[in-house]
């Protein structure tokens, strides 16, 4: 594909959804553009404001959180997989509500508290400690969570 009609393709794809650079840099990449016209057509989409870092990792922050229940550590490694700076990443993770954070983490333990079968506290405990850490909380905050929730209910 030439250049021009790559980078249109860029364009339009970032026009329709969030795409941090990385992403379209191994899209031009694949589209088989030398790597000084993959590293041209990066710069004219950020100048063009179709690719943002920034923007995308705040969207991602906030899609992961609200939709897939995730949690800082698991949103900041998969931003860190895409190529994403650590600073970008911080500044768009100081941006979710801790209210709503530490309630997303009640809901999640809550729901999952009900399928565990085993009426033992210490596996129950276990078992919604590895749950809510696969997730990506942090592990003091899904403890002191957990000991909320059997408190409240035994």
């Amino acid at each position: 594909m030439d250049y021009r009609k790559a980078v249109n393709k860029a364009a339009a794809l970032c026009s329709r959804q969030e795409y941090c650079s990385a992403d379209i840099r191994k899209k031009l990449v694949a589209w088989e553009l030398s790597e000084e016209e993959v590293e041209k057509g990066i710069e004219y989409l950020v100048h063009e404001k179709f690719i943002d870092d920034k923007r995308f990792a705040v969207y991602y922050v906030r899609d992961k959180f609200m939709f897939n229940g995730w949690g800082r550590i698991k949103i900041s490694f998969q931003l860190r997989g895409k190529g994403v700076a650590s600073s970008v990443i911080d500044d768009a993770l100081e941006q979710l509500d801790e209210g709503a954070y530490k309630e997303k983490l009640a809901e999640l333990l809550h729901s999952k508290k009900r399928q565990i079968k085993n009426k033992d506290q210490w596996q129950t405990k276990a078992a919604l400690a590895r749950f809510a850490q696969s997730r990506g909380y942090e592990s003091d905050l899904v403890f002191r969570t957990i000991d909320q929730l059997l408190n409240n209910i035994t």
